[in-house]
């Protein structure tokens, strides 16, 4: 059985998910933070991912997020340049 992962932020890192989750300009960046706050307050990732988002998530992408603050802070957060789909046709200028 895969161990349960844990996430004790600091008081300045709980701040900072707070503030990210009331104020944020991208509807993404709130959610990340959400979720990542209501696994600091005990609940699984796999729990939050399922149930704890208005739209279920796969649970490997709620474990990302957590991996990627635990790593880099709210700037992992961040959806980088280049991902997505590329398109299908882009005109020369």
């Amino acid at each position: 059985m895969p161990k349960r992962r844990y996430f004790n932020p600091t008081e300045e890192q709980r701040k900072e998910l707070e503030n990210i989750r009331n104020h944020h300009g991208k509807p993404y960046m709130r959610e990340k933070a959400s979720a990542l706050l209501q696994i600091a307050d005990g609940k699984s990732a796999h729990e939050v991912a399922l149930h704890g988002l208005l739209r279920a998530r796969d649970p490997d992408a709620v474990y990302g997020w957590l991996t990627r603050y635990e790593n880099e802070g709210a700037k992992g957060l961040l959806v980088k340049d280049g991902r997505g789909r590329k398109p299908a046709f882009s005109p020369s200028i």
